[in-house]
Order: C-alpha cells, then structure tokens, then sequence
C-alpha cells in the first residue's frame, strides 16, 4: 500500500475534501441516530469516513476506485463496525446493504450526482441523505417553482423529498480544487411521497419532457408529450385545476403530479 495522499483521478470526478471544519459540519448534518446504519458514498481518503465512524453503530463506505480499498481497508482494519465495499453505488442496494434503518453521506462526483440522487430515492429510503454536490445542481434541487433554477430535476426530488441546501463550500476546500462552487444538499424523504412506487419512473419521464417543452403553454405542450388532441389536453387540465396558457417552470409538483395523472402519462 502505497503512503501518502492519494492521486486523483479525473475520470471518476475526484475531489478530494480535506477541509476539517467543513467535514465536521457534514458529519454534524448526517447527525445519525443510535441503530442506524451509515452509508458513505465516495469515502476517497477517509476523511469523511473517520468522523462518521465515530458517530455510527454501523458504517459501510461504497467505494469505486479499486487502488483506494485497500488503503481504506487498511485504514479501517482494527474497527469491525466500518465496511468498505468495492463497487459503483449505482449497481448497490442501497437497503440492503444497510439490513434496516439507514442514513447516507457523499462527497458524489459531479457527473453522476443526479443518478446518484434518484437511485438513494429509491423505497426503502434512508431516512436522511446529505450529499457534497455541485452548488448549481443544489440550487436547482431545492428551487421553488417559479425561479428561474425550477426544472425537472427540482419537480422530481421535491415530489419524494423535502430538500434543504445547508452552505456553500468553496474550491479550495478540496484537492484537487474544482472549477465551480460547491454545496451542501440534506434530502428527507418525505412522509407522504406525491407519486408512488409504480409511477416514479413514468412520472419522471413525463416532467422532464414537459419541460423540454417549458417555454410553451401547458396545453401545447401536454400535446406535444402525449400525442392527444387539443381538446383532451383541455380536458386535462381541467382536472388537475391548472391553466391552459399556464407554463410548467410555475407549475409546483404537486400540480404536475395531479397533470401526470389526468394526462395519463407520456404516450
């Protein structure tokens, strides 16, 4: 095992954090509960990991880079409450490998951040998420509809997750440093998720085509997503209470969870 900080490598998006109060505020953020398990995406050095080893009953850090497992296996060795599991967090699951109740924590890559966040949404959910993002992606998660960053992506988190951008996090705080700002997003998935298990998917499809479409009238593009007529686009609408000449950037996601169903979906 080689010694030393460990090369980053561009084509996995690594950033190494090293800022030990910024890591303090995300562990704080992760805040796990006695009995929950811990679930670390991209633990890359160990920074993170050691301080949310220190506050979890059970910690398994999901780790891609197969030169970095073994330092953190040997990092990790005299602690048999920490895993380390080689793989892509993508082809994992999540659930269960947790076996029970779980919170989640990752410093993700930018490129993936997005696929990341979809597939920790999926039931069973932790019951807290806090990710390292890129500031851009967590301003458009938590937009409000009618801002100028609401889009699909802000429709399809908030309709299973109540987000929260929590602070900022400058470039220097990582090694390599980034070329843009970074942010910290806390996801809880909410109670009462505005689509089911069965919908997800379609619905997801559907707000992203709507708003492929965003710069016209809801009826308009209601037809252009599903192919109907201009009058069952009406009717449509009609029965989700939403405005024809409306636009879908001010439309909230409950409205377009209520447009999805009355439209029956994406043709």
């Amino acid at each position: 095992m080689t010694d030393g900080p460990a090369r980053a490598k561009k084509r996995l998006g690594q950033h190494f954090l090293h800022d030990r109060r910024v890591l303090e505020r995300i562990a704080e953020a992760v805040a796990p509960r006695p009995g929950e398990t811990v679930l670390e995406v991209g633990p890359g050095e160990g920074a993170l990991t050691d301080l949310l080893a220190a506050r979890a009953s059970r910690l398994v850090a999901i780790e891609l880079d197969r030169d970095l497992v073994p330092r953190l296996r040997a990092r990790y060795a005299g602690r048999s409450h920490v895993e380390i599991l080689e793989g892509d967090v993508l082809d994992v699951d999540l659930a269960a490998v947790a076996g029970g109740p779980y919170v989640l924590a990752g410093n993700v890559p930018y490129y993936i951040t997005t696929p990341i966040i979809f597939h920790a949404l999926r039931a069973p959910r932790p019951r807290r998420a806090v990710y390292l993002v890129q500031r851009e992606v967590a301003d458009r998660v938590v937009a409000p509809a009618g801002h100028p960053d609401y889009g699909a992506l802000s429709v399809n988190v908030q309709a299973l997750a109540v987000p929260e951008r929590l602070f900022t996090v400058g470039p220097g705080a990582f090694r390599p440093a980034p070329s843009v700002e970074s942010a910290v997003l806390a996801l809880e998935p909410r109670a009462d998720p505005l689509v089911g298990p069965g919908e997800e998917h379609a619905f997801q499809r559907f707000v992203v085509a709507m708003f492929g479409q965003r710069r016209k009238q809801l009826v308009r593009a209601v037809r252009e997503v599903t192919g109907c007529s201009a009058e069952a686009a009406q009717a449509a609408l009609a029965r989700a209470g939403l405005v024809p000449t409306a636009r879908g950037e001010t439309v909230p996601p409950a409205g377009f969870v209520s447009l999805f169903r009355a439209a029956g979906g994406p043709a």
